[in-house]
């Protein structure tokens, strides 16, 4: 497939006729064709107008068709083969092996969700029948199902060209809701968009569905994303960036005649407590995979452990010296963009600047353009807690130790830190008491807790929660991976009297789309029987990607 440059408006290939940008090549820093052509009002105008008329039509499809627009998306993306891969590892700086992981993870999660959208119960159906004789009054029938918002803005984010850009999480579970999608794609891979949209955009003619199901467009600045969020059309915005970006996004949506949601995934440091136990009997295995952890990719990871707290003493010293070991021989790696790579150095410096903190380790010297050399840091609780300033993201391979005269403070730590997407704790059997103690802070902190893990990696499945308080996300209640996105893109509506004519499917007496539904209380199953007689059927099973 070739990139023109264009953005895909519906069905049609429209070339901007604002600024023009092109990829660069963070490895080596030289631009790549071809140029692509900025949008502007009129083309944000043209995607939102087509949205929006499709929308009722989109919302309304049949499960089936739903779930196989998805499917469709998964073989196009696939048929791309090497060119996706070449132009994605040319855009990002990313090993080969990462791209043509995070290939399966997209192809992965678009078909969970059709799994997903096929056994319906996303659409939470619910019947209370209508009790003419109740005293003292009746009661009507009511019945109750879920429907798409509207469309949504989809913006795509530089860390993952793939999984949380064109074809992410976001605009997966946006679809699968019966949503039209509208995708602001990041400039940092322009080429990589343009394939996977025009994959897309062939999804969508093959399964014949309103062209406005899913429009594209570019724009190497705000304004396009601006307009988008402030367009009366978009219901929604899906968002995985900076807190900068995504607090503006929210502002804008905030100041609209109709307030909207914007589900923003944006800042974490992710603390990893060492608990006394297991830092005494495993410092030197922990310091180790701590390193590892943090140098994965750069450390352009929205799970990257930032942050460490212990208890000071002797296992503590093992453990840094065990991590120092390993930082040191950790190559500097490519960053996504000039912007990254600069506001990395710029976190660095800054740290090592302060008279508080201490340089622990640093990686090897980078050898190229916008490399990352990893940096580790240490200070005490006291200067921690007194400047929350040391809780500012340092996107990439750096963290900072919290050294803590006692496992009380640890907790008290915890108390003051911002909502995160992950909380990791290593502890061994003699650290019980401490955890369970610590759990219940973490579990209001964040929206993942782990045990004696680390928390790069993201599961796309059920139980995954990529979320958390803000500004880990907007809204806590959410996540932007795994199958409950859906319901970030669905509202409830009620439907009382409504003759049996009118109804839709997912509420009406013959059951026709063999759901799990809640009828006078009693949840049913597609037989009609009883929960407690029955098992229900069309569970999934998520894959690891």
């Amino acid at each position: 497939m070739t990139m023109t440059g264009e953005m895909l408006i519906g069905g049609a290939a429209v070339y901007g006729k604002g600024v023009t940008f092109r990829a660069v090549d963070p490895a080596t820093g030289r631009e790549m064709e071809p140029a692509f052509g900025g949008g502007g009002e009129d083309e944000v105008e043209r995607a939102c107008a087509l949205a929006w008329e499709a929308f009722d039509i989109f919302r309304e499809t049949g499960l089936e068709t739903r779930a196989r627009l998805l499917e469709t998306m998964a073989r196009h993306i696939l048929d791309l083969g090497d060119a996706l891969v070449e132009r994605a590892v040319a855009e990002s700086g990313l090993p080969r092996p990462r791209i043509e992981g995070e290939r399966g993870r997209t192809v992965g999660q678009l078909r969970l969700f059709a799994q997903v959208v096929r056994e319906g119960g996303w659409l939470d159906a619910h019947i209370d029948r209508a009790q003419p004789d109740r005293s003292p009054l009746p009661r009507p029938d009511l019945r109750q199902r879920h429907i798409a918002l509207g469309p949504v803005a989809v913006f795509g984010a530089s860390n993952f060209p793939l999984a949380f850009s064109v074809a992410g999480g976001d605009t997966a579970s946006a679809l699968a809701a019966g949503c039209p999608v509208v995708v602001k794609a990041h400039p940092a891979h322009p080429g990589t968009s343009e394939l996977v949209g025009r994959a897309i955009q062939a999804a969508v003619a093959e399964c014949r569905l309103p062209d406005g199901v899913f429009s594209m467009l570019f724009d190497s600045g705000h304004a396009v994303g601006t307009a988008l969020v402030a367009d009366r059309r978009i219901k929604a915005v899906g968002f995985t960036g900076s807190r900068r970006g995504g607090v503006a996004l929210m502002n804008v949506a905030a100041a609209r005649r109709e307030p909207i949601p914007v589900y923003a995934e944006m800042s974490s440091i992710n603390p990893i407590f060492l608990l006394p136990a297991a830092l005494e009997t495993r410092a030197e295995t922990l310091g180790k995979a701590f390193a590892a952890s943090l140098t994965m990719g750069a450390g352009q990871f929205c799970t990257n452990p930032g942050l460490v707290l212990a208890v000071d003493g002797s296992g503590l010293d093992r453990f840094l010296e065990a991590a120092s070991a390993a930082l040191r021989e950790s190559a500097a790696a490519t960053m996504l963009t000039p912007g990254i790579h600069a506001a990395y150095d710029d976190g660095v410096r800054r740290l090592m600047a302060r008279s508080d903190v201490r340089t622990v380790a640093r990686g090897q010297a980078c050898a190229g353009p916008n490399q990352c050399q990893a940096a580790l840091f240490a200070t005490d609780a006291r200067a921690f807690l007194s400047d929350p300033g040391l809780q500012e993201e340092v996107f990439g391979s750096a963290s900072l130790v919290i050294r803590c005269p006692e496992v009380a403070t640890m907790r008290a730590v915890a108390e003051r830190l911002e909502g995160q997407l992950t909380a990791t704790v290593h502890a061994d059997g003699a650290d019980a008491d401490v955890a369970r103690h610590l759990f219940p802070t973490l579990e209001r902190k964040a929206g993942r807790v782990l045990f004696n893990g680390w928390p790069t990696g993201v599961e796309v499945c059920h139980a995954i929660v990529h979320g958390g308080p803000f500004p880990a996300t907007s809204d806590s209640r959410t996540t932007s991976v795994g199958t409950l996105a859906i319901r970030r893109f669905l509202r409830p509506v009620c439907y009382q009297d409504v003759p049996a004519a009118l109804l839709p499917e997912a509420v009406q007496d013959g059951n026709p789309l063999n759901l799990w539904r809640r009828i006078d209380g009693d949840l049913q199953g597609p037989d009609g029987k009883d929960a407690s007689v029955c098992e229900p059927a069309g569970r999934i099973e998520g894959e690891a990607r």
